[in-house]
């Protein structure tokens, strides 16, 4: 019977036997890493984090810590993922805009730093480039090809800006205040702000 095993180099950390973690990498405590997932060079993840099933990342990403990964993500060079990411099963990052198999093109690798808190929703793409902004909320099956403002809830193909998201995940109605715990909100040169409380 297979099983989550700790790995004397990463203390603290749960990483299931089937799956592979190369040298250099960095692990924070608490971060568990489940069946058939590869871990590349030069990788750096954060503490408390869960990476799921058939995951890739690397070489050379940071993932912040709290993220949660699942299953057949893939995370290569250019994307950064800052604290509390969540990526929903099969979400996908580009990284060449105008990518053919005959043509090397690993110097033109693309940007594309996801902001703290952000959810990117299954099967969703994001093509490499673009910034997700913190808390942005980017819907199942969403194409993302331009920038994402913080807070916005993006859906459609290409993925356009249909709402806003609080912190805690909720859309926001016309008063801008989170159903969920009742923080407020303000938009302020066309950009969603959080009030102080």
């Amino acid at each position: 019977m297979s099983q989550m095993r700790e790995d004397p180099r990463f203390p603290g950390v749960q990483i299931h036997e089937s799956s592979y973690v190369d040298a250099p990498v960095e692990i924070g405590a608490g971060t568990r890493i489940w069946h058939f997932s590869h871990l590349l060079d030069n990788v750096t993840i954060g503490a408390n984090c869960s990476i799921g099933q058939n995951v890739v990342i690397g070489p050379r990403v940071t993932i912040g810590s709290g993220c949660k990964i699942q299953n057949n993500v893939s995370i290569y060079d250019g994307v950064t993922l800052a604290d509390d990411v969540f990526c929903g099963p099969s979400c996908v990052f580009t990284n060449v805009v105008n990518p053919r198999s005959a043509i090397s093109r690993k110097s033109e690798f693309a940007a594309t730093p996801v902001g703290k808190g952000a959810s990117i929703g299954a099967n969703a793409t994001i093509v490499c480039g673009h910034s997700v902004g913190k808390y942005a909320f980017i819907a199942a099956g969403a194409v993302v090809t331009r920038d994402v403002p913080d807070f916005a809830l993006m859906a459609g193909v290409p993925a356009r800006r249909i709402g806003w998201m609080s912190k805690a995940g909720m859309r926001l109605g016309d008063d801008l205040v989170c159903p969920h715990d009742g923080s407020r909100y303000a938009i302020k040169g066309g950009i969603l702000v959080e009030l102080e409380s």
